[in-house]
């Protein structure tokens, strides 16, 4: 603890720094090949495993089963619907979940009677869930909105605040950075999507842009005293922000990540998938790449535009 004390205060006056401006092209790399891999994740997985709530179709659940492989439970599925995309996952170990397209009723009872035969199980433990197509169709809209407006607004918010679109322009590229890395790993996972999966990105854009603006906060308060800066001291000055805050980011991620860590932990060994699983791998991984980006993406693309600016170049630069 005293090392770790002792580290805090040598990064606070400078006397021990990280290299995360200097090397921000390096950084800024890394986490463009991040998101580029994260994009082309769902193509090669062949996309998102999108629940019933935004694909529509008929849900399947099984309480109590007998001892069967998934394998034998799409076999039995399938034997009715044909070529149809099915999906069977277990969960707390003896209870299945089958998601389908929509059926007709004639079907709907024949995979119920195959499940009570397969399973051994009695009609009334297997659940029946319709949601339209349309009203999928509709939920999808709705998130994609909602993603879109929640950015503008956070952008704009931060413009205010900062009162300089560099900052709002860099909180914003580490913001779409988490996003985009938080759903490749959903798709590499092959993690079911659900409402729960949309409310955890939205906690967790909150959570990147509250580590943004900690950061960027103390970028604002060191280069505001500047008389004079030109391009090296006000960079020195971002990179020297940076280090004071690292502990205290470390720190926050720490304590926001080790309940959720056991929240997923329990949800996947003892629950199986469903609503805690769902939202806790989104917080899980959404803390780790947020804590990770505001030191290698978000504050290394601000030293990047602010590298650029012509004014301090001029070494006359604007008070932040």
């Amino acid at each position: 603890m005293s090392m770790l004390t002792s580290l805090g205060n040598d990064l606070y006056t400078g006397e021990k720094s990280f290299k995360f401006i200097p090397n921000r092209k390096l950084w800024l790399s890394i986490g463009l090949i991040t998101v580029l891999i994260s994009i082309l994740i769902p193509f090669l997985r062949g996309g998102f495993n999108f629940g019933i709530e935004f694909t529509g179709g008929t849900e399947f659940q099984v309480e109590g089963a007998h001892v069967a492989s998934e394998a034998q439970v799409l076999e039995t599925v399938q034997a009715v619907v044909g070529n149809q995309q099915v999906t069977v996952t277990t969960i707390g170990g003896n209870n299945f979940r089958i998601h389908t397209g929509e059926l007709v009723e004639t079907d709907r009872d024949s995979i119920v009677a195959g499940l009570v035969e397969l399973l051994e199980v009695s009609a009334d433990d297997v659940t029946i869930n319709e949601v339209g197509g349309s009203w999928g169709a509709d939920i999808t809209s709705k998130m994609i909105r909602g993603l879109i407006v929640f950015v503008l607004l956070a952008g704009l918010a931060l413009a205010v605040y900062f009162r300089t679109w560099r900052m709002s322009l860099a909180a914003m590229g580490k913001l779409l950075h988490d996003l985009i890395v938080t759903a490749g790993v959903y798709a590499l996972t092959g993690f079911e999507v659900t409402p729960a999966t949309v409310i955890g990105f939205l906690t967790i854009l909150g959570y990147s842009l509250y580590d943004a603006v900690v950061v960027f906060d103390k970028v604002r308060e060191n280069t505001k005293t500047l008389e004079k800066p030109d391009k090296q001291s006000f960079l020195d000055q971002i990179n020297l922000a940076v280090n004071q805050t690292l502990v205290r980011s470390i720190n926050t991620s720490v304590v926001a990540v080790l309940p959720v860590a056991a929240i997923l932990f329990t949800a996947i060994v003892f629950l199986g998938t469903g609503t805690l699983r769902d939202i806790s791998l989104a917080l899980f991984v959404g803390i780790l790449v947020a804590t990770y980006s505001t030191l290698f993406i978000g504050s290394p693309l601000y030293g990047a535009l602010e590298a650029a600016n012509p004014q301090l170049n001029k070494g006359k630069a604007k008070k932040q």
